[in-house]
């Protein structure tokens, strides 16, 4: 009679385990298939049941540790310097926005100027060697075409990524802020802005978000952390504006 209530108990450890390996603890269910066993099959029943709640606490722990190493170790994907980064980034402090795709923008106008310079020096030569019975005037218009094509790529480029600013820097209660663009050669460039000169864009060019001095310029508002400063650099047109605007 002892060895059959043993084997009972030893089957219902198997059960219980298997059962709590697999999702969280219910206690009415099991305490209803217990429910008549004896005294000793019931002290095993809530032996096992202890630990399979300690096993189950403990999967859940070590899962959400998991979770939480991830998220330190910057394994979500996101676009744009973080907060800690930008402060990393400068020296003296002041700079509050740094553009999300800044070096990818640069890296395209590099490759874009030395697309162009190849094509300008060694188009008209490699035109000119690689078919010595074909008429002058057609290898010129051809070498012609190469360097205007490539030429023409390289201004558009420029023309559509000179607004983006790269860096923003601002001192807290100044008037005037740094914007950072970059050159037609791919180079840094600074420009003092002040902030009575900020104006909409009134265009329909892509990708601008406020005019300043004839210059247009564009800040990515999503990856915009002050958004107190955000508004100052995006004012809206009043109704009247264009009324009086002569006037």
């Amino acid at each position: 009679m002892a060895t059959a209530r043993l084997r009972s108990a030893a089957s219902l450890r198997g059960v219980l385990l298997r059962h709590f390996s697999v999702g969280p603890a219910s206690t009415p269910h099991a305490v209803s298939r217990v429910s008549g066993v004896d005294g000793v099959t019931m002290d095993a029943y809530e032996r096992d049941l202890t630990v399979a709640r300690m096993l189950d606490k403990t999967r859940w722990a070590s899962q959400a540790t998991a979770v939480k190493e991830t998220e330190a170790n910057g394994s979500k994907i996101s676009i744009g310097p973080k907060p800690k980064e930008i402060k990393e980034d400068d020296n003296d402090g002041n700079l509050v926005y740094q553009g999300p795709i800044s070096s990818t923008i640069k890296k395209v106008k590099l490759l874009s100027l030395s697309t162009c310079c190849l094509s300008v020096s060694l188009g008209p030569v490699i035109t000119f060697m690689t078919s010595p019975d074909m008429n002058v005037i057609i290898k010129g218009a051809v070498a012609s075409t190469v360097i205007f094509l490539s030429a023409t790529t390289t201004a558009a480029l420029h023309w559509f990524v000179s607004p983006y600013i790269h860096k923003l820097r601002w001192r807290p209660g100044s008037d005037s802020f740094e914007a950072e663009v970059m050159s037609w050669l791919a180079t840094p460039l600074k420009r003092t802005i002040k902030f009575a000169d900020v104006r909409p864009p009134e265009t329909n060019r892509p990708f601008v978000t406020f005019k300043a001095e004839g210059n247009f310029y564009f800040v990515d508002a999503e990856h915009f952390s002050n958004k107190a400063l955000l508004a100052r650099l995006t004012p809206r047109k009043l109704p009247h504006e264009s009324a009086f605007k002569n006037l």
